[in-house]
């Protein structure tokens, strides 16, 4: 279990590099938050015995592979394979599998991306490489994942039907709000980058120096320029 703690430890200070250089390269932070768990022991025995997979400690290590996990929360859907796509591209970040169920909804409508990565972890006398599950999703889809939860585990997984058909209703709801932020979310870049590009037209770069150009100057210059064609 401690091997797993250290290889939780070394993939979310991965993440937080990413996190932290993200937002000072581009002024802008993709991860509203991180947050990781390691199952139990009473969890990876039932997991066991579901599975009937033999109970043995290698056993264990090559057939549950979501012992150690990382939930990521993002804005937006992009942020979602911006991330994946960063964790992807580590070099000693060894992808097992990848589930996309934003693309390919469950049934019940639940959505989110998941990573089963493995990443070494260097203990004293030999390296350990550590299977961890990622998931990536937006705060929409954690806010529907995390009630749904909760409602199956107050019925003890035996919902009834017309919440059940409303869970995914609820889910849609999610769906259309996460589409509508995108949307929104690439308009005000647009603007940003836009705004950005005329005001770089109000400076002159001279030399080492950049020289104001008040935004009346530059049009009677552009326009002195058109009358003298």
């Amino acid at each position: 279990m401690m091997t797993y703690q250290f290889g939780l430890s070394e993939m979310n200070t991965k993440l937080t590099i990413l996190q932290e250089e993200f937002q000072h390269i581009h002024d802008y932070n993709p991860i509203e938050h991180i947050k990781t768990r390691i199952k139990s022991p009473e969890s990876i025995m039932k997991k066991m015995y579901r599975k009937n997979i033999p109970i043995s400690t290698e056993s264990i290590k090559h057939n549950i592979m979501d012992i150690a996990g990382i939930r990521v929360v993002c804005s937006f859907i992009s942020d979602i394979y911006r991330i994946s796509e960063m964790i992807e591209n580590q070099k000693d970040v060894t992808v097992i599998e990848k589930k996309d169920y934003i693309k390919n909804a469950k049934p019940n409508g639940y959505k989110s991306l998941h990573l089963i990565v493995s990443v070494p972890v260097f203990m004293s006398d030999r390296i350990e490489d550590v299977y961890v599950e990622i998931q990536i999703r937006t705060v929409a889809m954690d806010f529907w994942a995390s009630l749904e939860h909760k409602i199956y585990y107050k019925y003890d997984s035996l919902v009834p039907e017309r919440l059940t058909k409303e869970l995914t209703e609820a889910a849609m709801v999610a769906n259309d709000l996460d589409e509508k932020m995108e949307q929104l979310h690439n308009e005000v870049s647009h603007i940003k980058d836009q705004n950005s590009r005329e005001q770089d037209l109000n400076f002159l770069d001279l030399n080492e120096d950049r020289l104001y150009l008040p935004i009346n100057f530059l049009r009677d210059f552009i326009r002195d320029a058109e009358e003298e064609k």
